[in-house]
């Protein structure tokens, strides 16, 4: 089941709104076929198992990292696969939320005469579907907060100079993020001041390689973006979200570059972010990175909107009154009204550190 999990994370940020699913097939102690979940239409995790196996799936055992489904979808039922194989049992780290399946599949696995054995590595399973499992069961994104900052909370100088705070590896781990991540969104001002290009570069192999890049989303209720700003250019697709319609010059320009523009409700200067993300939703995309600037985690965090947060955290100190804070926004008006986290972790990166931790919804 270890296998199958490290499997399933190769899937991440690249099948959604599928699951991320791994499968291996064990006979008489060898591995003799895996696989993970492909592009969605392809063949799932269990399929691509059973197919590297052939006739040696037969009397073998699957392990899987989720519950196969037993209906029709893109594909026909991965159930049915599995007991036309010869599978004589399977295990599986957690059942399917997706009310399609929802215990269906462990039901008619063993309706076709196979054990079936729930629960192993469960809590590593749901974990690593945690944004698949907000999607199928609310409709809306799993929302992760990044940011990094000094030790004294400070994410620029007063100048604005924010290159670089944090290392050199803490950067490679937060490209890692993104490549498991379907969107990136920042505000207007992230990238009128930092210009990034919002791209995945990192070792799995996304960045260049054909790989699917994850949507670039811009925040700009003012519509102050230029169409040469570098987060329209590059690999994977970029959706710039207005808080008021576009001019027709504005929006051909931007087309020009191959971005997308979407107007949305706004008040006071803000883009409403609850309907965005039901838009971006619409689009399947299920995890959403949100990396700043503070205004816009800060209205994140105010509409609760945040489920989880990866805060990174460097040994130095910038100090000012002005210099600015990650998340900025209404914030509360007492200490316990302070939004809190659980399941914390913390991971040492070289001299940096990255705390995640998952946001207590009351």
């Amino acid at each position: 089941m270890a296998q199958a999990l490290s499997l399933a994370g190769l899937a991440l940020g690249q099948v959604s709104p599928n699951p991320a699913v791994g499968a291996v097939v064990v006979k008489e102690g060898d591995v003799v076929g895996q696989g993970y979940t492909q592009l969605p239409g392809a063949d799932h995790a269990e399929i691509v198992a059973l197919k590297q196996a052939g006739e040696k799936a037969r009397g073998g055992v699957l392990y899987t990292t989720l519950e196969p489904c037993g209906h029709f979808g893109r594909t026909p039922p991965c159930t049915e696969a599995v007991a036309r194989a010869g599978i004589s049992e399977v295990h599986v780290a957690a059942l399917d939320d997706n009310p399609l399946v929802a215990g269906r599949g462990k039901a008619a696995l063993e309706a076709a005469g196979l054990k079936v054995y729930l629960g192993e590595h469960e809590e590593e399973a749901r974990q690593l579907n945690e944004a698949y499992i907000k999607y199928i069961t609310t409709g809306l994104p799993f929302v992760i907060a990044k940011y990094a900052m000094s030790l004294d909370g400070k994410i620029a100088t007063r100048s604005g100079d924010s290159k670089w705070i944090s290392s050199q590896e803490a950067r490679q781990l937060a490209h890692n993020i993104r490549y498991t991540c379907d969107a990136i969104m920042v505000g207007a001002n992230t990238v009128m001041a930092d210009d990034p290009h919002l791209t995945a570069r990192s070792g799995h192999g996304r960045g260049g390689t054909g790989k699917k890049q994850p949507l670039r989303v811009i925040v700009d209720a003012g519509g102050r973006i230029s169409p040469t700003a570098n987060v329209f250019n590059g690999p994977g697709g970029a959706l710039l979200a207005l808080g008021s319609p576009a001019k027709k010059v504005e929006t051909e320009a931007l087309a020009a570059v191959g971005a997308e523009v979407v107007s949305l409700p706004s008040e006071k200067g803000m883009v409403d972010l609850e309907k965005l993300l039901q838009h971006l939703a619409g689009r399947d995309v299920t995890s959403l990175l949100v990396e700043g600037g503070g205004i816009l985690l800060g209205s994140m965090f105010d509409l609760g909107l945040v489920d989880k947060v990866a805060a990174f955290i460097a040994p130095v100190i910038i100090g000012g009154g002005k210099a600015p804070t990650p998340v900025a926004g209404r914030g509360v008006e007492m200490v316990a009204e302070a939004v809190k986290l659980d399941r914390v972790s913390l991971t040492t990166l070289g001299d940096n550190v990255m705390i995640t931790g998952y946001v207590v919804k009351e």
